[in-house]
């Protein structure tokens, strides 16, 4: 049926006006219904966004541990000093109860003393041999740190040595070398996160007794080198630089063959020198002790070791490589973890490399390093060790330790003869 205009506005057909008009008033009931539904919105919502600005903190402070150079705390207590006898008993952890030798950081009259061997232990704490001569006025604050460096100094090789500098991008970078045989062989030794060149000390007499000069440095933001302009690790993203000016500084002084060790971070730094150098053409191996070889896996490992949540971790990661997280995480820019993970880039390798790694590692699993030598056995040899903590293989095995090197040198044709 038609119904004019005019019809409509005489009253043929219902106007909007009419209809609402014809609809019940909501009561009581319904406006406490729609308010309460308002409500509830409301408080889902302020839920949900407190919910987001917790999960993007708890990101971004564990974003910002990662690249925040670490200070060396206290993971042990000194529960009984015996200078008579030269004996120091430690409370028991998973690295003070190892065999070997290794070294403590200390307060008082001492600031680091030498560890020898376990003489007694129960469950709470180890009795170990001092090889550092305590005297008997020393006093020794509780609070100490276990280390694996041994050495803290380079005079303690009882070797030639010179203090250098490396010009870097940053300034200038100090280093020690150690020079032996004809000098056309050298070794570049990295040191990891958290800790400085000094770690780098115990492998200095294996090469040097086979003729290789040795160059220890430093690189930005561990303290001893110059700071960034963040101040913080890009976890090998731009440290390699660094390490790439001293390969140039070793050319200029003669070297004709230069390896590159890593340990632990320094090992990411290593692995990224290897890939980026201009100097690649004299880089003849690389030497990875406890190494970083790709980055997730070792972030994880630690989130699920301080029992960060799943979202929070994930969160962390993805910051790391973001843009508009640097400010917030202190990055100064994205860190490009692909770029860091060398076992996806195995591929594009090309200098050979001998991998130390302990399965018991503890700190940086060794899943990545077996992952690496399954993607390029023609140039990466794993030598496996259990036990040992990270980063003191040489410690808890020496023998083992020097030997692998002496032997992979040897059959890389790297020794002096």
């Amino acid at each position: 049926m038609v119904v004019s205009r005019r019809a409509a506005r005489d009253g043929a057909t219902p106007t909007r006006s009419r209809l609402r008009a014809s609809r019940p008033a909501p009561g009581p009931r319904s406006r406490a219904y729609v308010a309460g539904v308002k409500a509830a919105l409301t408080v889902l919502s302020f839920g949900l966004a407190a919910a987001v600005g917790a999960l993007a903190a708890g990101s971004v402070v564990m974003a910002r541990k990662v690249v925040t150079p670490a200070r060396r705390l206290p993971d042990t207590r000194i529960l009984a000093l015996d200078t008579a006898a030269q004996t120091i008993t430690l409370s028991r952890t998973a690295d003070t109860e190892l065999p070997g030798r290794y070294g403590l950081f200390t307060t008082g009259t001492s600031d680091y003393v030498k560890l020898g061997s376990v003489l007694s232990e129960d469950a709470a704490s180890v009795k170990r041999k001092l090889l550092t001569h305590v005297g008997s006025d020393a006093r020794l604050e509780p609070d100490a740190a276990f280390s694996g460096w041994y050495f803290d100094r380079p005079e303690q090789l009882h070797l030639p040595f010179t203090p250098e500098l490396i010009g870097s991008t940053v300034g200038p970078c100090p280093a020690w070398l150690f020079p032996a045989g004809d000098g056309e062989t050298w070794v570049i030794q990295v040191h990891g996160r958290g800790t400085t060149r000094a770690e780098c000390l115990r492998a200095v007499p294996v090469f040097h007794g086979l003729g290789i000069t040795s160059l220890v440095v430093s690189y930005r933001n561990d303290g001893e080198a110059p700071r960034s302009r963040t101040g913080t690790y890009a976890l090998g993203d731009t440290e390699w630089r660094d390490v790439d000016a001293a390969v140039g500084f070793a050319r200029r002084r003669g070297a004709r063959r230069i390896i590159v060790m890593g340990w632990s971070m320094g090992g990411a730094i290593a692995l990224q020198l290897s890939l980026n150098s201009a100097h690649g053409d004299v880089i003849a191996g690389l030497i990875l002790e406890s190494p970083v070889v790709d980055w997730r896996v070792v972030l994880h490992f630690h989130a699920r070791a301080e029992r960060v949540p799943g979202a929070v971790s994930r969160f962390a990661i993805s910051a790391l490589q973001s843009e508009w997280a640097a400010p917030l995480a202190r990055t100064g820019g994205a860190i490009d973890l692909d770029r860091l993970d060398v076992v996806a880039r195995a591929a594009e390798l090309r200098h050979p490399i001998l991998i130390l790694h302990s399965d018991d590692d503890g700190f940086v699993p060794s899943d990545a390093s077996h992952g690496l030598a399954l993607a390029r056995p023609d140039l990466v040899e794993l030598q496996v060790f259990e036990v040992a903590r990270h980063t003191k293989l040489w410690n808890y095995d020496q023998e083992r330790w020097s030997d692998s090197i002496r032997s992979w040198l040897e059959r890389q044709g790297l020794t002096a003869g």
